[in-house]
């Protein structure tokens, strides 16, 4: 699993491979924190406009929803991501976008904004 994601990060060739393995890691592992430590290293050293970026977001909300907890920095990611996929959606899709707002939703984070 691990050597997957490493993979990917010097190969964009095997990004599908890499999104199977992540999204089935954050529906399934029983293991938060590692499935945080999976999505945080593709989230933050993928490069721009990968599509593994918007899916880390997403997997973080799937992560938040299944657990009811994210670390501050599998937080703070999510949310990073999605600011980026707002300004940029060239650059993180928006997928991103839905990781944060179950993140927000499953744990019952609202801003000010918020209804």
């Amino acid at each position: 699993m691990v050597e997957t994601l490493e993979r990917v990060l010097h190969d964009r060739s095997q990004e599908n491979e890499a999104a199977r393995v992540l999204v089935g890691t954050a529906l399934n592992d029983d293991d938060r924190e590692f499935v945080e430590r999976c999505c945080m290293q593709i989230g933050t050293r993928a490069v721009s406009g990968s599509p593994l970026l918007g899916l880390a977001g997403l997997c973080l909300g799937h992560t938040a929803r299944r657990f009811g907890h994210l670390s501050d920095g599998a937080l703070a990611l999510v949310e990073s991501l999605a600011a980026r996929a707002e300004a940029d959606p060239s650059d993180v899709d928006g997928r991103a976008l839905d990781g944060f707002d179950d993140a927000r939703s499953f744990l019952h984070l609202w801003d000010s904004e918020a209804p």
